[in-house]
C-alpha cells in the first residue's frame, strides 16, 4: 500500500469515520479500500454541506465541483481553503485539504468499481444537496418540516439506503459471485437495512434538529396527531407525540430486522461481511430499545449507546459467530414493527 493510499484509507478513515470504523476494519481486504474511499468521498461532501457558516450557494457550488471531479466530468481544480478553516475539528480540515489525494486513490479503481462508487456518491450528494435547498430557510425560530412521508422515505434512501444497494453489488462481486442468492431480494433488504439505520439517527437526533430548525418528520404525519414542530417536545403534548415517536421507531426497527434478515441470508463462511453488518443492525436495535423508553425529557438529552454496551455487543457477536444457534439469539424479534416488514404511511 503506498503512503498516500495508506494515509487516506488509514489514519484519516479513522479520525473521521468514528464508530464506523470498526465495521470496515471487519471487512475482508477485497472491498475494504472501495468501501473506505466511498465513505471518505462521501464524509467530504457532507462536511462541506454541513459547514453552516459558509453561505448557501457556497457550499451547493462547492458540493457541483466536487461530483463533477468524482464523475471525472470535469478538471477543474479544487479550492476548499474557506472551508477547511470553518471545521472546528482538524480530522475534517484534513479531509477538505485531502480530497485531490482521495479523487487520485478513485481513479485506481477498475471501471466496474470506480463506476459502483461514482453512482453511490451521486446519489448520496444528490440527498445533501435536496437537504440544503429545503431547509435554507431555516433558524431556531423558523422550524421547516418535511411535508409528506415520500420526502422522508426518499430523504433516508439518498443519503444512506442506497449504501445497502452499493454494499450490496461491490460484496457480491468481490467476496461470492457464485453463491446461490435471491439477488432482488437481496437488494430490496440491503437498501431498507441502509434507511433503518438513517431513520435511527434522525428519531435520535430529532431535539438538536429541532433546535436548529430542522424537522424530518412530516407535516402530514403532524397534522394528524395534532402538533407543531415548534412544540413537538414539549411535555404537553408528551401524549400525543410518543405514539407518533413510536411509529417511527416501529418503522426503523422493521427496516433494521430487514438488515437482520439481509446479514442471515450471505453465506456463513462470509463471517466478516456478518459481522460488518450484524453490528450496525445490534447497535441500532439497542439504540430503538434505549428510545423507546425514554420520555421528551430524557429524549433532550440525546439518547445514546454506551461505550461498556457497545463492547458488549461486539463481544457477544464474535463469541456468537461461529454458532447458529448462538448467533440467531443475537437479534430477537420483538413487536408488529418486526412482523410485519411493511412501511408506515
Amino acid at each position: 500500500m503506498s503512503d498516500a493510499r495508506k494515509e487516506l484509507l488509514g489514519d484519516l478513515l479513522k479520525a473521521t469515520s468514528r464508530s464506523f470504523y470498526l465495521t470496515l476494519r471487519v471487512l475482508p481486504a477485497a472491498v475494504r479500500p472501495q468501501i473506505g474511499l466511498a465513505y471518505l468521498l462521501a464524509r467530504t461532501t457532507d462536511t462541506i454541506a454541513d459547514t453552516g457558516l459558509v453561505p448557501l450557494e457556497q457550499r451547493l457550488d462547492a458540493l457541483h465541483k466536487l461530483r463533477g471531479r468524482i464523475l471525472g466530468s470535469s478538471s477543474a481544480p479544487l479550492n476548499f481553503g474557506e472551508l477547511a478553516r470553518q471545521q472546528g475539528s482538524t480530522a475534517e480540515r484534513v479531509l477538505l485539504g485531502k480530497v485531490g489525494e482521495s479523487l487520485a486513490l478513485l481513479e485506481t479503481l477498475s471501471p466496474a468499481d470506480l463506476k459502483l462508487v461514482r453512482d453511490v456518491l451521486v446519489t448520496i450528494t444528490s440527498g445533501q444537496e435536496l437537504d440544503l435547498r429545503r431547509f435554507a430557510k431555516m433558524s431556531a425560530g423558523n422550524i421547516v418540516p418535511l411535508e409528506t412521508a415520500v420526502e422522508l422515505d426518499d430523504y433516508t434512501y439518498r443519503v444512506a439506503g442506497c449504501v445497502g444497494g452499493f454494499w450490496t453489488k461491490i460484496c457480491r462481486a468481490h467476496l461470492f459471485p457464485g453463491a446461490k442468492l435471491d439477488d432482488t431480494q437481496l437488494l430490496v433488504d440491503g437498501i431498507r437495512f441502509g434507511k433503518g439505520l438513517q431513520l435511527v439517527n434522525i428519531l435520535r437526533d430529532l431535539p438538536a434538529d429541532l433546535k436548529n430548525g430542522r424537522c424530518y418528520l412530516p407535516t402530514q404525519r403532524l397534522d394528524e396527531a395534532k402538533l407543531l414542530p415548534e412544540t413537538l417536545l414539549s411535555p404537553a403534548n408528551e401524549g400525543k407525540f410518543l405514539p407518533l415517536y413510536h411509529d417511527y421507531l416501529d418503522q426503523a426497527e422493521s427496516h433494521l430486522a430487514a438488515g437482520w434478515r439481509y446479514t442471515n441470508t450471505l453465506p456463513f463462511s462470509q463471517f466478516r461481511v456478518r459481522l460488518a453488518c450484524a453490528w450496525p443492525v445490534l447497535l441500532g436495535r439497542r439504540t430503538i430499545e434505549k428510545l423507546r423508553a425514554a420520555n421528551v425529557i430524557e429524549l433532550q438529552q440525546r439518547v445514546k449507546v454506551s461505550r461498556g454496551e457497545v463492547r458488549g455487543i461486539l463481544f457477544r457477536s464474535l463469541l456468537a459467530c461461529p454458532l447458529p444457534f448462538a448467533w440467531r439469539k443475537l437479534y430477537a424479534p420483538a413487536g408488529k414493527a418486526v412482523a410485519s416488514g411493511g412501511e408506515l404511511a
